[in-house]
């Protein structure tokens, strides 16, 4: 089982990560994984740098971590090519390191570039033709793709991928999960109630994968918050709280989501996440990821005031825990 330390580009400028992901390879972990965003949750006190540039510079500083986007949308302003080249280029500067994390998007990163959001069923569409242009393009193929909603024109990458880069997709329900079996490389599955998220997340795409003769792979995240105390906790969260700001999803302006996440009451916020005191807590959090829901991989996605002590604690403490409960 490998571990993951997520680097939020919604939360710190993308300097600061590069420092915290040489300090989770040197703390143990296995992977370092950098979310993608155009606007981040809130305006007051975050960030948005660019994780492709962001992933070159980590390449250069790391040396064994797995290196992986926890996820790039290939749907609306990335097209679905360019997103293979990105991924190519940097799985050459990391020497193969790279795994390719795919979602199906948010309003927050869509709607200020100019693009509509579409719902469910769209969106998938679009999945469905992105994934056949990377998968083709990252086998080699001179690719003129006419689909519904994209096309090339004998496409090809002329500096690919030194091996096999898993496109992996995230998924909550059934259905994502189910598609993600019959078309990704692998499950990304937020985790909230471990039995749940095996019947509804992981059982599906088990079966969808199983049916295609797909390799599985599944990688489980969880948000925590490590504090002492409320105000701690508000602190630690605070570029984070628009993510519980009611109408997230159809929201492109993080001004707003900051006025409504600050309108609610701020225990209900803070309620929203697991909020542990120390190491212990951490390593409670994250066990039943490890023993009960059966992933590959694990994101250890940790919010707190001094995100580099917590790195160092969790690399001393929780993951040896961790390691050993997987066995």
């Amino acid at each position: 089982m490998k571990f993951a330390w997520l680097c939020s580009h919604e939360e710190y400028q993308p300097e600061a990560l590069v420092d915290q992901a040489v300090a989770a390879e040197e703390a143990g972990f296995d992977m370092v994984l950098g979310s993608d965003h155009f606007h981040p949750w809130v305006d007051d006190t975050s960030a948005a740098g660019f994780v492709w540039s962001w992933l070159g510079a980590v390449a250069a500083q790391t040396e064994q971590v797995l290196l992986g986007t926890a996820v790039t949308c290939p749907l609306f302003h990335y097209h679905p090519a360019l997103v293979a080249q990105m991924a190519a280029t940097v799985d050459r500067l990391s020497g193969g390191r790279l795994l390719l994390g795919l979602g199906t998007g948010e309003a927050i990163n869509e709607r200020p570039l100019g693009w509509s959001f579409p719902g469910y069923k769209g969106r998938q569409e679009r999945m469905q033709e992105a994934l056949e242009i990377i998968h083709r393009l990252f086998a080699g193929e001179k690719l003129s793709f006419d689909g519904q909603h994209y096309k090339t024109e004998t496409a090809k990458l002329y500096s690919p991928p030194i091996g096999e880069v898993p496109a992996l997709m995230a998924a909550g329900g059934p259905k994502s999960a189910a598609f993600a079996g019959e078309y990704a490389d692998g499950l990304i599955t937020s985790v909230k109630d471990p039995a749940d998220t095996v019947a509804k997340v992981i059982n599906p795409y088990r079966e969808a994968a199983a049916a295609r003769g797909r390799a599985q792979r599944v990688l489980a995240t969880r948000w925590t918050v490590l504090a002492g105390n409320n105000d701690e906790a508000w602190r630690a969260l605070s570029a984070m709280r628009g993510l519980r700001a009611p109408g997230r999803l159809e929201t492109a302006d993080p001004a707003e989501l900051r006025y409504r996440a600050d309108e609610m009451d701020r225990a209900e916020v803070i309620g929203s996440y697991t909020v542990v005191p120390d190491a212990g807590g951490l390593v409670e959090a994250y066990r039943p990821l490890v023993t009960d829901v059966g992933a590959d991989m694990v994101s250890i996605q940790v919010m707190s005031d001094d995100p580099m002590a917590t790195i160092a604690m969790i690399g001393k403490e929780v993951l040896p825990a961790l390691r050993a409960a997987a066995g």
